[in-house]
């Protein structure tokens, strides 16, 4: 879009116009106000899609182009939040499993002070000896589905399994739905056999 040149005097005998200065011998200059912005400073916030400006320049004037940002590195990806939140998130659920890798058994194991053994087995007695979709909303736990004869070592297994991701997610940076989902299920079948002390 090519600039239009003001005819007005005022402008002219100041040596600089709104968008093209009109005096003899002065060299023409955007006016820069506080809405006004340079074809560069569009370049630089549009990132990768800077070409979609307009290229017009005035004769003989060179633009210096920057290389486009890397796409992790533009505004507006968030890039940084992400990285802190699921790191922190990741952080969270690997002391949460080291503690329960550490008190499981003398809290809830075999001979631990309440036996989640026992009470999945009374959950069970109430709902009429069946593993039914209530039984499963009452004490949603993945332990419904495994072995009971030694509950100490399904305890383990998965304060292990979440260790292990969560510090897989803690050291990458790296997660999906799938591994956010193992971590919280984990989590979940642990504090809902837990019971209330």
């Amino acid at each position: 879009m090519a600039a239009r040149s003001v005819a007005s005097p005022k402008y002219a005998a100041r040596g600089c116009g709104r968008t093209r200065c009109t005096a003899p011998g002065h060299r023409a200059r955007p006016l820069q106000t506080g809405m006004a912005t340079s074809r560069e400073d569009l370049r630089r916030r549009r990132g990768a899609g800077g070409e979609a400006v307009a290229a017009a320049s005035d004769s003989g004037a060179k633009e210096s182009r920057s290389p486009p940002a890397p796409s992790a590195l533009r505004p507006g990806t968030f890039w940084l939040t992400r990285l802190v939140l699921l790191r922190a998130t990741a952080f969270i659920y690997f002391v949460a499993f080291l503690v329960a890798k550490h008190q499981n058994k003398a809290l809830i194991g075999d001979q631990g002070l309440l036996p989640c053994k026992l009470y999945l087995e009374s959950v069970k007695r109430y709902f009429k000896g069946k593993i039914n979709l209530d039984a499963l909303s009452y004490a949603p736990t993945l332990i419904w589905f495994l072995d009971w004869s030694s509950m100490d070592s399904v305890l383990d297994a998965f304060a292990v399994a979440g260790l292990g991701i969560s510090s897989f997610v803690l050291v990458t940076g790296c997660a999906n739905v799938i591994l956010m989902a193992s971590l919280w299920a984990l989590y979940l079948s642990l504090i809902n056999v837990g019971q209330v002390w």
